[in-house]
Parts: structure tokens; sequence; C-alpha cells
């Protein structure tokens, strides 16, 4: 037998161990990344592409098909490798959705008696009678799942609300925004109108996503066909997340990690931390065990994505600038009334919770420094800063209630209303809240200031991020009296504890035609802005004396939240 060198490097990727040295297709290499090396996700998807057939596979012919869009990413895991979620291979090396994930899907989504009929049911003497129905699965309609497959995951919920920890990021391979075809058959002929209503039964199940990964945005459709809660039209820009490939996304996910967060510091400041992290478990799902997909899903449609480049250099990195329509829905049906009409509240002001004091994915906590700091972003050799987002036209009439900082307390105190309604139905009351949480959302740990500024050139706080805030002394060019990379602003690698927003007022106008009755909500291109900051001091001298300057040396803010 002839020897072969290195035969242990010429095994293919997907079927080699999953333990360092052969294959960790998780794992993220920093010092490959720093090479500009392919990382082992990388040889796999490459490996595998070369080999899957250009032939498209065939569902039977017999049966009924349909295709649907997914609108941004769609992943199964094969459970062949230990550590990572990666597709199910099929037909000629194509990705699969099993037929046996399909009917399960199915079955969720029918009535009892459509469940006996389409799928089957338990006869006595535990034998069972099969259904009329044969669910074929899905695959791509065209060779373009081959595009985009490798994915990124960097779970952030603890470090982000609760307490400094070190995190990384973690590859997964998904496919990126692709169309599926699903194959229905029935063992008896069928009338059109019954294959409507399984056609309809099958949406329903979409509607609550697909796949792997639903409640972090993963598999929803298009088109969906679940219970809206809340929808709007949002628009936003900022940085984008670069991938693995160092390709960039815009990713939808970013909204539901701004939610599931900003319920974590509301229900922390209510609750125990116990009870807070299951209420948001509950909510928007949990890897914990054996997991669980959640209350709520979400979609959203963009009706624009511009992507782009900021900076130069080293400093370059990818943009964003999107609008499109976000839905929250639910996941599976909830029959108390009292409870969705809760959830709806909810959801609600948890979205305008995040639109005003903040923004959604990287740097949320910052106003976006291109539009409201001119100056810095001017120079060369500096990073992006920040992000801005609002209102799109069509949702501006139902979100207009916070025009001037005296609505800031008026509001918040209703966003705490309707979380601690949803907490109280739950029965998740408790005496204890999060103390020992950075971002606890409770008149002991958290300051908001705020002031009306005229124009996007009026920013008052923004120069304080990177110089002193005391005037006289940043006139003389020292740096004595800063918040610069201190506990209260951050640096690499740490979060601080300020945030800053300007949220942009919404100006009510007289409709001509109908000049005494509901104002028109309109965003000015003159538009003024709400200047927030808001804090969460800990003891540090720098804080400290920012809180002293805050409270006796200046007048442009005022304290709005607690009061």
């Amino acid at each position: 037998m002839p020897n072969i060198p290195n035969a242990d490097q010429k095994v293919p990727m997907m079927f080699r161990a999953q333990i360092d040295g052969r294959c960790q297709l998780q794992r993220i290499y920093p010092d490959r990344t720093k090479a500009n090396e392919p990382q082992d996700v990388e040889l796999w998807v490459d490996e595998w592409i070369d080999k899957a057939s250009d032939r498209l596979p065939q569902l039977p012919e017999t049966g009924n098909h349909k295709p649907y869009e997914i609108n941004w990413r769609f992943v199964t895991n094969g459970g062949q490798d230990d550590g990572i979620i990666r597709p199910v291979i099929g037909a000629y090396g194509w990705p699969f959705y099993p037929g046996s994930s399909m009917k399960g899907a199915f079955r969720k989504a029918c009535s009892p008696e459509q469940a006996n009929r389409y799928c089957g049911k338990e006869l006595p003497g535990k034998d069972f009678q099969p259904g009329i129905l044969r669910f074929h699965g899905g695959y791509p309609t065209s060779s373009n799942w081959t595009e985009g497959l490798v994915d990124m995951i960097h779970p952030q919920q603890e470090r982000q609300v609760q307490r400094e920890k070190r995190t990384s990021a973690f590859a997964q391979i998904s496919l990126y925004q692709p169309q599926l075809k699903f194959g229905i058959s029935s063992t008896q002929q069928l009338e059109p109108t019954e294959w409507e209503v399984i056609w309809q039964i099958w949406e329903t199940a979409l509607a609550g996503g697909l796949g792997c990964r639903v409640s972090a945005g993963y598999g929803q459709v298009a088109d969906h066909a679940g219970e809206v809660l809340f929808k709007c039209r949002l628009k936003g820009e900022g940085q984008a997340p670069k991938l693995i490939d160092k390709s960039s996304e815009f990713r939808p996910n970013v909204f539901r990690a701004a939610l599931r967060g900003h319920a974590l510091r509301l229900f922390g400041g209510l609750t125990s931390a116990d009870n807070a992290e299951r209420l948001v478990d509950d909510l928007f799902g949990s890897v914990k065990g054996k997991g669980d997909v959640g209350l709520l899903a979400m979609s959203f449609q963009p009706s624009r994505v511009n992507m782009g480049t900021y900076g130069r250099d080293r400093w370059e990195q990818p943009t964003y600038d999107i609008e499109g329509d976000l839905h929250w829905m639910l996941n599976r049906p909830l029959d108390d009334t009292a409870q969705r009409q809760a959830l709806n509240n909810l959801v609600r002001a948890l979205m305008n919770f995040a639109m005003v004091f903040g923004g959604f994915g990287k740097s949320w906590r910052r106003a976006d420094h291109r539009l409201f700091h001119k100056d810095y972003a001017e120079l060369s050799g500096k990073p992006l800063i920040g992000c801005h987002w609002q209102w799109g036209a069509d949702s501006l009439t139902q979100n207009h209630k916070v025009r001037k900082p005296e609505n800031i307390t008026p509001f918040l105190n209703a966003v705490r209303a309707a979380a601690q309604k949803w907490v109280e139905m739950q029965g998740r009351t408790s005496r204890d809240w999060a103390t020992d949480w950075r971002e606890a959302w409770h008149p002991n740990k958290v300051q908001v200031w705020g002031r009306l500024a005229g124009h996007e050139d009026d920013s008052r706080a923004i120069a304080w991020l990177h110089g002193p805030y005391r005037e006289d002394i940043r006139s003389a060019g020292t740096t004595e009296g800063s918040i610069y990379k201190t506990s209260v602003t951050g640096q690499m690698g740490k979060i601080g504890r300020l945030w800053h927003r300007m949220y942009p007022v919404v100006r009510l106008v007289k409709r001509k035609d109908d000049p005494t009755g509901k104002p028109l909500a309109i965003m000015p291109a003159d538009c003024q802005y709400l200047e927030l900051l808001t804090l969460f001091p800990d003891n540090s001298p720098d804080f400290q004396q920012f809180l002293t300057f805050l409270n006796q040396e200046q007048t442009d803010f005022a304290l709005l939240w607690p009061q």
C-alpha cells in the first residue's frame, strides 16, 4: 500500500473530528484573522460548495409545491457535529429542510381535527393511523444558496446589561435570504379548496419561524401570517457588522437583541434577577437546557438598503442606511385576552423605549457623530461612532408622545407600568430587584438628564465624550475634568455607563382638509432634537465629579428621571 504523505490533512473537513488541530467549525482563531488565513468553517464551506451538484433537486411530481422567501437567514441543525449549527444536507449535496421537521411544524399549526386527518392519530392499543398527507420537505430553488453561508453568533446579553464579561464570537453556517420550495402530497384525491386550507395551515406554521434560532430572528418568511402585536416603519444608519470573510450585512436580529436587553433592564428594576431572566426567556426564547422558542416572533422587511463604508485605512468600517417595516408577532397562541393586551402594551412600550433612548446595533449608546459632531467626523483617522434611528413617515402619528423634556417622566412611568403589569400577570413579583446589575432600570440605579436642542449642530454633550466638560478647561486645551475613557464613557473593550441620544422631535401640524381635526405628525427637515443623557452612576471619582457638574455647574440639562 503506497505511503501517502500528510494523509490526515487530505481528509475533507466534513469528515474530520471536531477537535483542536483537526476541525473546529464554531471556533474563530484571532491569529488567522490577523494573518488573513481562512478559518476552519470557511474551508469546510468551500469544500462543500465545490462538491455539491449543479443539478437542482426535484420534489416528487405528484405533490403540491409552493415557494417561500426567507427575509434574512435560515438554518437547520443537521446534528452531525458537536458545538456547531450547520444545515441538513440532502440530495446532490444541497441544503434541505426535512419532511419530518415540516410535518412537526405543520401539526402544531393544526386544530385537533386537522391534525388527526392530515398528520395521523393514535389508536387504542398504542397503534397509530397515518394521516393523509406526506411532507417532502423543502429545497432552495436556485444555486444562490451557496453565497454568504458563513454566519456569526456573538452572545452579549450578560455583558450589555448585567456585568462586564469577556465574550467571543462563534461561527455557524446558514443560508442567506434563500427561496425554498416545499412539497406536500396526499394519499387521497383532494379538492382545490382543501389544498388552500392545507397551505394556509403551513403559512401559519411559517409565521412562527422555520428551522433553528427563530428566537434570534432566523427563518422568518417575507410574507408572514402571524398575529401582529406591533408594527412600525423605521429608518436608520450606522456601522454594519463584519462577517468572518470581512463582508458586511445588515442583521435584523439587532431589533430583537435591543428589545431583549431593554426588557431585561426594565424587569431587573422591578423584580429579582432570577425572575427578570425567566421573564425575558419566556418572551424572547432561550438556549438554556433544551431551549425555548419564546412568545414573540419578529420580522423585518427592508424597503431600502444601502451598504457603504466610512473612514480610511485601519479605521475603514462598513455602514448601512436602511428603511423598512418591523413586525412583532405572537409565536404561539395566547388565549387570555387580558394577557394578549398586556403583551401588546409591553411590546409597544419596549419599542418606544428603544427609540427614545438609543438605537439598534453597533454603538447604539451613542448619537451618530457623522450627523451631530461633524468636526470630529471630518477628522482623519477616527472611528465611526454612534448610530441614528427614527420613525418612518407611516409611523409618526402613533409614536409622537415624546416631543419635549417634560414628556420623559410620564413616558418612563408608563413604560415601567406596562412592564410591571406583565410581571404581575406572570406571577413573577418580588420585593427584590437586580441591585448588582450595571444597567437595571431602577430609581436608585439610573438618571436621565435632558434638554431640547434646536438643530443637529446644537448638541451640548457630544463634545464631553471626547474632552473636558467644563467650558473654561476645554478652552485651555487640557484634559483635566474629562470623562473621556473613564468608567462613565467606557473605552475599547469596556462598556461605559452613559447613553447619549439625539431623538428627533415630531412636529404636529393642522390638516388643511380638516383644521379642527386630529393634527398630522410630520418629521421636518429642520427638526429639533431631545438631547438625552442616560446615566448609571458608580462610585468612581470621575463619575461623582461629573454628577456634581450636572447638578451644580451647568444649566442646559435638567434631571428628568427619577423625580
